[in-house]
């Protein structure tokens, strides 16, 4: 009768051990767990990028994409709007970015390895407008390539797993695009393709995203930035690469 009794006992504590373990890893809703699933994003640049009352950034029209193609992820940057955006599906707006309205390539460079930092490690990167502020400003255009390239080497160390989509540049109004403001446009179009070619491993795609075929200035708000059209354009071309990324 004792024998059995100790062995009842044990039968029952290994039913409880079992039933505690697989209790842990289900999900509320009776799903595997979801942990370390999302795909982090961090949208890295400058005005484009951070966005204001009077121009619009493509990042609220890329998360609204987002959050129909019901993917889990999770915008990144030391950066968080203080404007006014509307729930979407129940869901409020991810604010957090790395948009630095004026920002130059060499800026971005000085700042980049802290702003890793402290945001945190990106799966992904939305490189924005490489070269667009060094353009406006009449920097060196030799000195905006070394920046880029420094730029892409700084996040692929942090992350040599990391996925880098890099703009071709939408163009600033029409009648701006002249001399070397047109040169530099189209110059570094060019050679966005080379940078993304070399600086592309093994582990790290570095992929080109084409954001001046067929942009007009009906998508600017003023010279440079995005009104509400324009962002929607940016945001669907950079979802359609990402949405093949995260798929596979």
């Amino acid at each position: 009768m004792k024998q059995k009794f100790v062995f009842s006992l044990l039968v029952l504590v290994g039913t409880l051990f079992i039933f505690s373990c697989d209790e842990e890893n289900i999900t509320p809703e009776g799903g595997t767990p979801q942990i370390g699933d999302k795909n982090v994003i961090m949208p890295l640049g400058a005005s484009r990028v951070e966005g204001a009352s009077s121009f619009s950034s493509y990042r609220y029209e890329l998360w609204k994409l987002m959050i129909d193609g019901n993917w889990e992820f999770d915008f990144i940057g030391s950066m968080e709007d203080d404007l006014p955006f509307a729930d979407y599906n129940g869901q409020s707006f991810d604010r957090d970015h790395e948009g630095h309205g004026g920002f130059t390539s060499g800026q971005i460079l000085a700042q980049i390895e802290a702003w890793l930092d402290q945001a945190g490690t990106p799966d992904i990167v939305l490189f924005s407008s490489p070269g667009g502020n060094d353009a406006l400003e009449n920097l060196s255009y030799d000195a905006a390539i070394e920046n880029i390239n420094a730029i892409i080497d700084i996040i692929q160390t942090k992350n040599p797993d990391v996925t880098i989509l890099i703009e071709q540049l939408a163009p600033a109004q029409s009648e701006l695009m002249v001399g070397n403001l047109a040169s530099f446009f189209v110059q570094m179009s060019e050679d966005i393709m080379s940078i993304a070619a070399s600086q592309s491993t093994s582990t790290s795609n570095i992929i080109v995203v084409d954001m001046a075929t067929g942009f007009t200035d009906s998508l600017l708000a003023d010279d440079v930035h995005y009104n509400e059209e324009g962002a929607k354009f940016i945001a669907e071309r950079y979802y359609n690469i990402l949405e093949n990324i995260l798929e596979n």
